[in-house]
């Protein structure tokens, strides 16, 4: 599938849910209405949209949420796209978790053929960590890193830069990523959803910044590594392992955008940063074939725009995307 702009749509992210076991603040509003079960589409479903995309040329699965560890039944969904890997038809299958579910799960997954996950982490602090996430127990998490750990998958850890909030802890991040044999990857606030506009504008920490101060301690040697996703990667010298920054606003990553989002509705959105949307849950229940679900990917895939228009501005107060990043897939 080629998008208007030439770029090859081969990574498709899944959100298998919009719900949650956290709150995390810049994330979810702490009263979070979610969706009805009627509009949810069922883990079959979800089975066959994906299989339809992997037909047209999509080679990486990424499941995320909400937290997708906390759907009923998940494990049937991804040991039903684990069989993909071992006919060839698809490279990789990967998950987003925030790692509270990842002790029960992970050697299920390693099972599944899954090799490596992200685990949202933005503090190594117990107490920062509940304030974060409000909901959330660190402890539970880090019991979770060791699962996967023992069950040999690797571990990308994802943390967000959040002004006056972790910033403290950027060095504590990396030493600990180093020890434990983990990447990890700072991202930049994104502008969506309605959770306090003057939060968001006092939380928001240019990665410029962040790197500069970073390097006042660490060695950043440039790479060329990539994992399809629109960080930029350094070898930490003193560690040997990888920093990435994924910096959508300061640095606009949409050049070599290969992606698409569905949510658990089925709605397809073609960037992240736009409200243009596709339903394919009417395509795909209105028919016992994927023809109409084929041509509806292939006429969303033709609208797929150039990039996203990000910004985080005290004179454009709302968010430029109304929806959670749980609506759509973190």
């Amino acid at each position: 599938m080629q998008d208007p702009f030439g770029r090859s749509v081969s990574y498709l992210r899944v959100s298998v849910t919009d719900r949650c076991d956290f709150r995390c603040v810049y994330c979810m509003a702490e009263d979070m209405s979610f969706l009805p079960k009627a509009e949810v589409l069922s883990l079959e479903e979800l089975d066959r949209l994906c299989g339809a995309f992997i037909r047209m040329g999509v080679r990486k699965l990424r499941l995320t949420g909400g937290e997708p560890l906390v759907r009923r039944g998940i494990m049937t969904l991804i040991d039903s796209l684990g069989r993909r890997l071992q006919t060839g038809e698809l490279d990789e299958l990967t998950l987003t978790t925030n790692g509270s579910q990842l002790e029960k799960y992970a050697a299920g997954l390693a099972a599944a053929g899954v090799r490596r996950v992200n685990v949202s982490l933005d503090t190594l602090r117990a107490d920062r960590f509940t304030e974060l996430t409000r909901w959330g127990k660190l402890d539970k998490v880090m019991a979770g890193l060791q699962a996967a750990k023992a069950t040999g998958l690797q571990v990308k850890i994802n943390a967000v830069a959040l002004r006056g909030v972790n910033e403290d802890e950027f060095d504590d991040l990396i030493a600990w990523c180093g020890d434990e044999g983990f990447d990890l990857v700072l991202i930049e606030v994104m502008p969506m959803g309605e959770i306090g506009d003057s939060a968001r504008l006092d939380q928001y920490l240019p990665l410029s910044m962040a790197r500069a101060r970073i390097q006042q301690k660490w060695t950043l040697d440039e790479t060329d590594y990539r994992t399809g996703g629109p960080a930029r990667y350094y070898t930490v010298r003193e560690t040997g392992r990888r920093l990435g920054f994924i910096t959508p606003l300061t640095h606009n990553f949409c050049e070599s955008c290969n992606r698409v989002r569905l949510t658990c509705t089925g709605t397809l959105f073609m960037c992240l940063g736009q409200n243009d949307a596709a339903d394919l849950r009417t395509p795909l229940r209105s028919s016992e074939g994927d023809a109409a679900l084929e041509e509806a990917i292939r006429a969303a895939i033709a609208r797929k725009p150039k990039g996203h228009d990000f910004v985080i501005d005290r004179r454009r107060a709302p968010a430029a995307v109304p929806r959670h990043m749980s609506v759509t897939g973190g």
